[in-house]
């Protein structure tokens, strides 16, 4: 494929899952040199922009928005932007919004950087003090009832 050259760069920054504190150094320089952050909820993000004085402009990118506005912020980083995604809590695209802008990003040519941070699976998996030789993670279960129940018995074998 041919793609024009990107001027800009897309950076999906992983946010703390609980404490503010758990955020990387790498993370909080990226929110500060970055033009534009979308976030899953602002009012969220915003608590932790205004924890560490960061005034970078924010916009929302969440579930209900994400088809209608990932075209465009594509077009923004070929066109000099540097965007960061943060979700609430996590790692974007981790059953948070995320995936459709990652995988359009790079079908146009755009490689984005993956920001590490606190993961909330890996914590789950080792304050569970169960073997973790491997494991699996499904997403999140349904609230409904009868949902819920099917979830886990399609995933946990009824248990």
């Amino acid at each position: 494929m041919n793609f024009s050259p990107v001027s800009g760069k897309l950076y999906l920054v992983t946010t703390p899952i609980g404490n503010l504190e758990d955020i990387t150094l790498r993370a909080l320089e990226i929110l500060r040199q970055v033009d534009v952050i979308a976030a899953e909820d602002t009012r969220h993000t915003r608590k932790l922009l205004a924890h560490y004085d960061i005034h970078t402009k924010l916009i929302s990118y969440h579930a209900h928005n994400e088809h209608a506005k990932t075209a465009s912020l594509i077009k923004q980083v070929h066109n000099g932007t540097k965007l960061a995604v943060v979700s609430d809590a996590g790692t974007p695209g981790i059953a948070d919004p995320g995936f459709l802008l990652m995988r359009e990003a790079v079908k146009n040519g755009i490689e984005p950087e993956i920001i590490p941070g606190v993961s909330a699976l890996t914590f789950a998996v080792v304050a569970a003090a169960l073997p973790v030789d491997r494991f699996a993670f499904y997403g999140f279960p349904p609230v409904k009832p009868g949902k819920r129940r099917s979830f886990f018995s399609t995933h946990c074998g009824g248990r």
